[in-house]
């Protein structure tokens, strides 16, 4: 029978795992396009799709094998850690106006030049449920946090119904960042619509400022992440 302890230690794996820096950024360019709630929507199906189905199958399937492990090596915290450092230094300098500096030095060398949108913006700013649907479903790749829970629900041997409502609560949970604003969009579709607005508003006047902040945002996360991980 699983334990307060057992219970909460998941829970806080979940609260990390919801800290997930690619969900972030998918999450903040989604409120920058036309059709935010479609595009959520889909995106969050994706998401339910990979994270529910992969941890019923390690749950059930894996368990008492080397795959959890093996898998959870390969996804080291060090690398969030590293990644972390990136990020808080690509915010820094933009915060600091060194990227302003450089940027007109290569304009001074090449001119201007056409702004291409990045993968990702082609495929969200499409519009398309379905499109979201297959990003959510390719991006929602598993984390430590993500392994680690799921290991240990396995062996908390809570039965199949138990194991499986667990797993369910974690990959609810870990998608707090998009189910919280479509939840806005169901019960106060107005309110949510005008924030959303204010948003891109904000956003086209304090754009250089907003991406430092996300890059800083983004950076302390994948630091707080890998020292959780490296700690449990």
């Amino acid at each position: 029978m699983p334990t307060v302890g057992d219970l909460g230690s998941i829970l806080v794996l979940a609260l990390a795992a919801a800290l997930n820096p690619t969900l972030l950024a998918a999450a903040t360019l989604m409120m920058l396009l036309p059709e935010t709630k479609k595009l959520m929507f889909g995106y969050l199906l994706g998401a339910y799709l990979t994270s529910i189905s992969l941890g019923m199958l390690i749950v059930f399937s894996l368990h008492g094998s080397d795959a959890t492990s093996t898998a959870r090596n390969s996804l080291t915290p060090a690398e969030d850690l590293v990644l972390g450092v990136i990020a808080l230094t690509v915010g820094i300098v933009l915060r600091t106006g060194r990227a302003d500096r450089l940027r007109e030095r290569r304009r001074q060398r090449k001119g201007e030049k056409e702004k291409k949108e990045s993968w990702p913006e082609r495929m969200l700013g499409r519009g398309s449920a379905r499109v979201t649907f297959a990003v959510g479903a390719a991006l929602t790749l598993p984390g430590a946090s993500y392994l680690v829970a799921l290991d240990r629900i396995a062996k908390l041997d809570a039965g199949p119904p138990a194991s499986a409502l667990l797993v369910v609560v974690f990959c609810l949970i870990q998608m707090l960042l998009l189910e919280v604003p479509l939840i806005g969009f169901v019960f106060a579709p107005e309110r949510t619509q005008e924030r959303v607005t204010r948003f891109r508003e904000w956003v086209a006047h304090s754009a250089k400022r907003v991406i430092g902040n996300a890059a800083i945002v983004i950076g302390a996360l994948l630091l707080l992440r890998g020292a959780i991980e490296l700690l449990l």
